[in-house]
């Protein structure tokens, strides 16, 4: 085989170059070029698997309903957006050690009750999965087992057993020999995803590829990478937490952002069925800094708790720090705070923390977190069983949020009693067991749950 040519790859769109360069000429990210090797592929290595089909006109393609398989676990299957789906490819990424490979044997397991199935170990022995299955009381007995991590090898097999379910653990550990690269690398990692992902889609079956991430969190390989897959699942947890977090960042056949929830327990994962009790802590009396709030997860609301501590100013400029919700968003949520209800956090450090390391991307936190904030500053609780959500903008006006009823069903079901949201997403009907008051303005939220003779009352505009 011919000597292989020095060029640069990046990572993010897959662009070469002969030369490095700081900028992608492609896609104009930074330091994203890594060396690799040109090589060149063998002849007909992209034939086409069957013969090929007719041009079509879209009008005339009938749709059929997708038929899914049932992975055995509603949470992982949530996610999914109801199932596998036949021909589909789906990206499981994760730390190292957070349960990616001992969620999907679970998932192998049930699955081969009724299918045919193939789990691929690049990473593992035979041995080594036998005694995970073993340890974790898994029945495997019908799971077909393969550890190998050449790619034609591991084809040849799918195109001999033909199993329904293949699940390749882990795509950086895969080769062709077609290259001459080391297996993780940009070249080798793009080929194979690509080849086994033609090999679904012609064949059938359903495809789970582990992925690496790197310690930004982001997967690792090529960004093409995520282009190629139907579905890309995070798995996600805290060193320190037994719980589990698998999202969906995309779902060509489902609602993307969808969380599915469980716990790491001696046997494996275990479904967490009402994940909003996991997200709110219990006190024996009312704290101050406390709030709930309802946020949606994909199509499932969570009712969660921000928490606020406010301490005067240690140094020169005060500290705005924020965990599970965006710090840039807390700056400005200050300043309307003191714009437009006359509360000042000038001289104080302000934290902000959602409970149980879940992360909030939506505004939907924004109202909570200034009542958390308020309450800390004044050292008074919210009123027992009031859960809080609503936009705030900027000319200091609470906004809807989306599917508000949903969220006061939620609340209702873990036994609040009262909702604090925006006037425009009162229900027009009463929701059984919470009572709902609608407001319109920050300043307005402020004196319904503060009032007292040590909070000043804001009727409108700013403090004079």
């Amino acid at each position: 085989m011919a000597r292989a040519k020095i060029i640069y790859v990046c990572t993010e769109c897959g662009g070469q170059s002969t030369k490095w360069q700081g900028q992608c000429l492609h896609c104009q990210a930074w330091n994203t070029l890594v060396e690799s090797a040109q090589e060149v592929r063998a002849p007909g290595r992209y034939a086409p698997l069957n013969e090929t089909r007719p041009v079509q006109m879209l009008g005339d393609v009938r749709a059929e309903t997708i038929r899914r398989m049932s992975s055995g676990l509603s949470e992982f299957d949530r996610v999914l957006g109801g199932g596998f789906v036949p021909g589909g490819v789906v990206l499981l990424g994760g730390d190292p050690g957070i349960g990616k490979s001992t969620l999907l044997l679970q998932a192998l397991a049930q699955v081969s009750q009724q299918h045919p199935v193939l789990y691929v170990s690049g990473e593992e022995s035979p041995e080594q999965v036998a005694a995970r299955a073993q340890r974790l009381k898994i029945d495997c007995r019908k799971v077909a087992l393969l550890s190998e991590i050449q790619l034609e090898k591991i084809q040849q097999a799918i195109q001999t057993h033909r199993p329904e379910l293949v699940v390749i653990d882990s795509i950086q550990t895969l080769y062709s020999t077609a290259f001459e690269s080391a297996p993780g690398s940009v070249s080798q990692v793009r080929e194979c995803a690509a080849q086994l992902t033609r090999l679904a889609k012609n064949a059938g079956p359903v495809l789970v590829l582990v992925g690496h991430v790197t310690k930004e969190g982001a997967l690792a390989g090529p960004r093409v990478l995520e282009h190629m897959v139907d579905t890309v699942l995070y798995f996600e947890g805290e060193n320190s937490s037994r719980f589990r977090l698998v999202r969906a960042t995309k779902n060509r056949f489902g609602a993307v952002n969808e969380l599915g929830v469980f716990a790491m327990m001696e046997t494996g994962l275990r479904e967490v069925l009402n994940p909003s009790a996991l997200f709110l802590s219990h006190y024996e009396t009312p704290v101050p800094g406390s709030c709930i709030t309802v946020t949606l997860e994909g199509t499932r609301p969570l009712v969660v708790e921000i928490q606020a501590l406010l301490d005067v100013m240690q140094m020169g400029v005060p500290k705005r720090l924020s965990v599970g919700l965006e710090q840039n968003r807390l700056a400005l949520l200050l300043a309307v705070l003191h714009r437009h209800a006359g509360i000042s956090c000038a001289d104080q450090d302000v934290f902000v923390n959602a409970v149980s390391g879940v992360r909030i991307a939506e505004p939907a936190a924004d109202l909570a977190v200034l009542l958390a904030v308020v309450s800390s500053l004044r050292g008074r609780p919210l009123p027992e069983k009031w859960v809080v959500f609503g936009e705030v903008g900027l000319a200091g006006e609470v906004r809807p949020v989306q599917r508000g009823q949903e969220r006061l069903k939620e609340a209702a079901k873990l036994g609040f009693t009262h909702a604090l949201i925006p006037k425009a997403n009162k229900p027009r009907s009463p929701v059984e067991g919470i009572q709902v008051h609608g407001i319109e303005q920050v300043g307005e939220a402020v004196n319904r749950i503060f009032q007292g003779p040590d909070v000043p009352v804001f009727r409108t505009g700013r403090q004079s």
